[in-house]
């Protein structure tokens, strides 16, 4: 193994080069947030003296451990709250001012990490010549707890003061890696891409990344009034009121993972994720499509799109079906339409008809909205990815996150869900891969073999990645009229 120390604002970290590119893992990118910062703002991370280990990854964010672990490709990791770790991939033959592209990983802020398979940097660093970094950040409620309102010892947010602080060393330190710090594009998928509209709205985030792509999730926050309620029902748990609040600092990790479980449902308006970004004055003062509407993103070039049949992830079996008082309470809750049931009524009562109902008036309906709302102040492309395996039980269906292998160029981890790789695969991951490294390279995804003209009011022109990728002009008219006839 042929091993690559470089030198950072904190000290030097050993890396290793492989297959054409380099990558250092497990970086710190702030401090350990226990103890005493436990529920508070990420911190600087410290400095050490000699050269630091970069070879595995860090620990993942405390979670549920999901029944079976093919989420991280086999077994499951090492958690631990010391988690904020970021990972960086280079090309092996070096270079500078090259692009640099931050990935933040999915799992509905509950789960996930920077190191599941799937989201090897090495190809994006070295068929597209960029740097890549991905990061850990604090999940549940040790991220997204609202407890500001509790006092000086308490933040809110704290997840996504991860990811700022995260976009802070690579503004300090990507520089030495040969990235380019004012060529920044940030992608995301599913929480990932709700974390990057998130950040578009936060004043603290501002001028820390230049472009941005959003993989199957829109605008989403809680309102104050919500996560004060989810973070009063979190302390009933625990049995903790103001007179012990200082032992939220010193519970175990298992005891605060286990108070969150089910919490989405201890309240007839809670949030059908109890655990997201919330509407708070010093981190998040204003719902973030909102304040992307006003301009709080103005100059900032999008990608936006979502899959042809995101809901099949989650309805793929009859008891996951929902009687239709279940249904509209989880629309209102997940899409913050008043109307629920009126929008309920129109979809059939079937496992399919509540996946295309999550489909469209979640993921494509804020996904749209969003892309409407930056086009008045910056270039937005916008797509669809429609390709499925037919027969296939994750594949069969253009599902949820079914494109993160295409864009990340790492169809040959498919084989182990038994896809059979074939020559049109790779295409379609060439023509995905290509369009994002572009848009990373200049904000425009537009390549030689792809041009992609922007998204407007008038063409909607959106691409369409399945059997074939070609652009097409306001697919689904009548229903993308139907979905916002009763207005945003």
């Amino acid at each position: 193994m042929e091993y690559r120390t470089m030198a950072t604002k904190q000290g030097e970290i050993r890396g290793a080069a492989a297959n054409g590119a380099v990558s250092w893992k497990g970086v710190p990118y702030a401090r350990p947030p226990v103890g005493g910062l436990r529920f508070r703002a990420a911190q600087p991370p410290e400095a050490w003296t000699g050269i630091r280990d970069a070879l595995t990854f860090g620990p993942v964010c405390p979670q549920p451990v999901p029944d079976e672990a093919s989420t991280f490709g086999g077994g499951v990791p090492e958690m631990s709250e010391d988690c904020l770790f970021l990972n960086v991939w280079a090309p092996e033959d070096g270079g500078e001012g090259l692009p640099v592209m931050v990935w933040i990983h999915g799992g509905a802020f509950v789960s996930g990490s920077s190191s599941i398979p799937l989201y090897d940097g090495t190809q994006l660093a070295l068929r597209g010549r960029c740097v890549v970094v991905s990061l850990n950040y604090r999940l549940g409620p040790f991220g997204f707890l609202h407890l500001a309102p509790l006092g000086e010892a308490f933040d809110s947010n704290a997840g996504l003061s991860d990811q700022v602080m995260a976009l802070k060393w690579v503004r300090e330190n990507i520089a030495a890696f040969g990235g380019d710090p004012d060529n920044v594009t940030l992608f995301g998928e599913s929480a990932g891409s709700m974390s990057v509209a998130a950040l578009l709205a936060m004043p603290a985030a501002k001028g820390l990344f230049h472009k941005a792509v959003l993989q199957s999730g829109g605008a989403q926050a809680m309102s104050a009034a919500q996560a004060e309620s989810v973070a009063a029902a979190y302390l009933r748990r625990l049995n903790v009121d103001g007179g012990n609040l200082e032992t939220l600092k010193t519970l175990a990790a298992e005891d605060l993972l286990a108070a969150g479980a089910g919490l989405e449902n201890a309240g007839e308006d809670f949030p059908a994720l109890a655990f997201q970004p919330a509407l708070e004055p010093s981190t998040l003062p204003e719902e973030p499509l909102r304040a992307i509407s006003e301009g709080s993103a103005a100059g900032i070039p999008l990608i936006v799109g979502t899959n042809k049949e995101e809901g099949a992830f989650f309805f793929r079996e009859e008891s996951q079906r929902l009687e239709p008082e279940q249904s509209a309470r989880t629309l209102r809750a997940i899409a913050g339409l008043d109307n629920a049931e009126e929008w309920v009524a129109q979809y059939p009562s079937t496992v399919e008809g509540q996946a295309r109902m999550m489909t469209e008036l979640y993921f494509w309906r804020s996904a749209l909205a969003l892309a409407e709302a930056q086009a008045r102040h910056a270039p937005v492309w916008m797509y669809r990815f429609d390709w499925s395996l037919p027969g296939h039980p994750f594949f069969g269906k253009a599902v949820h996150a079914a494109e993160i292998p295409f864009v990340f160029g790492n169809l040959v981890l498919l084989p182990r869900m038994g896809v059979r790789i074939e020559p049109s695969m790779h295409n379609l991951s060439e023509a995905m891969r290509g369009a994002w490294q572009a848009f990373a390279a200049s904000g425009d995804p537009s390549t030689g073999a792809l041009p992609w003209a922007p998204y407007d009011t008038d063409s909607r022109t959106t691409m369409i990645f399945g059997a074939e990728t070609l652009p097409e002009l306001d697919p689904d008219r009548e229903k993308r009229e139907k979905l916002f006839a009763r207005g945003v």
